[in-house]
């Protein structure tokens, strides 16, 4: 027996529906406005990078400019998840949201091989970039603006519970660590201590490569479906049920945010199928309650006695 909550259909939909597409606008919202910082601050190291011959500055724009093409990423993973579950996909699109989180984490991959290329042009070529104190203050200014940005998309991807926020922003942190190395770059070119820019950048790029395992792990976890939730508390909550005999096979799946449930529930055999179901729909509403996350529950009931094969 399967239970779900007894509501006229379109309702389900319209209840559903209308805080997800509130949810979708804001995250829209907040891609978009990061994007515009990011390409201000690819412009402003980037293109002073050219005047003055820094390759860490233009490399640095270049990481920056992943940014913005991360937040590209972002705005098409939320068309793409925003149609409500249609007959062809039953429990909806959010799996997009995993495909773009992971593109970010892809993002991530390629920054760190990027930077690791530079530090070997460090090390092989004769480079000598010209550094000013407009360069210290481009830098400083860029990094507090990506500092910002890190803080808030990472408070609004929790508040959200938005796998594309929470990646964006560790791709946004790592833009700060880059900025750092080429910080410290500039000062050692500065005082003649070249050769400390390609030391840093490979320390960098060993950071950004666990950012990158990070997201990458729970993406995996979402395309995989890997237990979203502890089997245990489950049945801590479906035992405390009066009516409820034993529960077992407790199965979980989907988004960290976005979780679909299915288990089987011991009843007394002698129950009606009248209140076997009203029992089902408690023991749904009650998981939903407790696990904010859950998004649908599957409760398949078994007499007490009459194993299932």
């Amino acid at each position: 027996m399967h239970a779900n909550t007894n509501k006229d259909p379109g309702i389900l939909l319209l209840d559903s529906f209308t805080p997800s597409m509130s949810r979708l606008r804001k995250i829209r919202r907040i891609l978009c406005w990061i994007l515009v910082l990011n390409l201000a601050v690819a412009a402003a190291k980037w293109g002073y990078g050219v005047v003055t011959d820094s390759l860490g500055m233009q490399a640095d724009g270049f990481h920056s400019t992943f940014d913005g093409f991360s937040n590209v990423i972002g705005l098409i993973g939320l068309w793409l998840t925003a149609p409500p579950p249609d007959a062809n996909h039953p429990y909806g699109h959010k799996k997009f949201e995993a495909l773009t989180a992971g593109a970010i984490g892809g993002f991530l991959v390629m920054t760190c091989v990027y930077l690791l290329w530079k530090a070997y042009q460090s090390w092989t070529l004769d480079l000598h970039p010209q550094v000013t104190g407009f360069s210290f203050l481009i830098m400083i200014m860029t990094m507090g603006v990506n500092i910002f940005v890190t803080r808030w998309e990472r408070q609004k991807g929790t508040e959200l519970k938005s796998d594309i926020l929470t990646a964006d922003s560790y791709h946004t942190a790592s833009d700060v660590l880059t900025s750092c190395s080429v910080l410290v770059g500039l000062l050692a070119v500065k005082v003649g201590y070249a050769f400390v820019d390609p030391l840093v950048a490979v320390l960098i790029a060993a950071v950004i490569a666990w950012t990158a395992f990070i997201v990458l792990k729970d993406v995996l976890s979402s395309l995989t479906d890997a237990n979203r939730l502890d089997p245990e508390e489950v049945r801590k909550v479906v035992m405390s049920i009066a009516g409820v005999r034993d529960c077992h096979d407790i199965r979980t799946r989907g988004l960290s945010h976005h979780v679909f449930m299915d288990l089987s529930v011991h009843v007394d055999a002698n129950l009606t199928v009248k209140k076997s179901h009203s029992l089902a729909t408690q023991i749904e509403e009650q998981l939903i309650e407790m696990f904010e996350p859950l998004e649908d529950v599957v409760v398949h009931i078994e007499p007490e006695g009459h194993e299932r094969r």
